[in-house]
């Protein structure tokens, strides 16, 4: 693969890789993705350095999953001359940065940041909070501004991040020089989905999600067994829409939004039952689902494409990142600069 360096602005994007991904991540950012590989120079970072954060015990799961998330992306149709596909553990620079980055951030100001307070709360951590969780929002932070990217798209939920990501570097600039690049966000079209039980969080380990490699029969089973609304009993009975997974996965797939507002009405009024719909979603999802699992199984069967994808686009990766960081050395005069 080469890439030569683009003019098209620049976007980041990433996952942390702790299992294969699913249909939630399908619908709030491997779709964006796809239509934006051609006509922004699309980086992806594998964010295994964060992933151990929370999962520091297990790194061997992290690491399993490196080439198993790539393998989803090439997948979905992420095409290996249009995307650069970082794995962060293989930069080093981008540690460095986020050392210097932490000396711009008190401590108060992490602990207040919205995301980071939710996702203690979701860990249970109490006061016992890993260090490096507690300041991966910084790490974050650095990701963006070494690779120089002028947008990232996010989800409601992270924009304090990118805010986060903003002050550090207008700090940066006021105190030494301006060579970081600020970001905007691109915010996801689609809002997240919920899980198949209508908890609001879709996750693999939680159980509650429709993995992108699961086959036709897996998936028809898990959408049969998919919360729905607890108080519609019979098909006669008038049910509800709002808060329904299954109209709200309709809502993330069916291309036809005239028919999916047509089984609401009908839902609402009584007289379609809930085995209908789920039918109806199963066909939808098998239609989105098919030609990823047929690109997943060609890959599959080349192993080296999907290496090449990941090693390539790191050393690109590298290349950014070192030249960036050379410039902040510079900035901050640092011995030898």
């Amino acid at each position: 693969m080469s890439i030569p360096n683009s003019p098209r602005p620049r976007i980041l994007t990433g996952d942390r890789p702790t299992g294969a991904l699913h249909l939630g991540h399908l619908a709030g950012s491997l779709q964006n993705r796809v239509r934006l590989q051609h006509d922004y120079d699309t980086f992806i970072l594998l964010a295994d350095v964060q992933a151990l954060t929370d999962n520091f015990d297990q790194p061997q799961k992290v690491r399993e999953n490196v080439l198993e998330v790539a393998l989803d992306y090439l997948a979905a149709g992420l095409e290996p001359d249009k995307v650069t596909c970082v794995v962060q553990s293989a930069v080093p620079e981008l540690a460095e940065l986020t050392v210097y980055f932490l000396n711009l951030v008190t401590v108060s100001h992490l602990r207040q940041n919205p995301t980071v307070k939710t996702e203690i709360a979701q860990k249970g951590y109490g006061e016992a909070i890993p260090a490096g969780f507690f300041v991966y929002p910084v790490s974050q932070a650095a990701d963006i501004a070494a690779f120089r990217a002028q947008l990232v798209p996010v989800g409601d939920d992270q924009l304090p991040m990118i805010e986060q990501t903003r002050e550090i570097v207008r700090r940066f600039g006021a105190l030494y020089a301006p060579v970081l690049v600020e970001p905007k966000e691109m915010l996801s079209p689609v809002p997240r989905l919920p899980g198949l039980d209508g908890q609001a969080k879709m996750s693999k380990s939680l159980g509650n999600a429709i993995l992108l490699k699961d086959s036709a029969d897996e998936v028809a089973r898990k959408v049969m067994g998919m919360y729905t609304d607890p108080g519609h009993l019979r098909a006669s009975d008038p049910g509800r829409v709002e808060g329904n997974p299954v109209f709200t996965f309709l809502d993330a797939f069916d291309p036809d939004p005239a028919r999916v507002q047509a089984l609401k009405d009908h839902y609402r009024a009584g007289g379609l039952g809930d085995v209908k719909v789920k039918k109806h979603l199963t066909d939808v999802l098998d239609t989105v689902l098919s030609p990823i699992r047929e690109r997943r199984a060609e890959y599959g069967r080349d192993p080296d494409t999907v290496l090449r994808f990941v090693t390539e686009g790191t050393a690109r990766g590298r290349e950014v990142a070192a030249q960036t960081l050379s410039d902040v050395r510079r900035a901050m005069g640092l011995f030898g600069h």
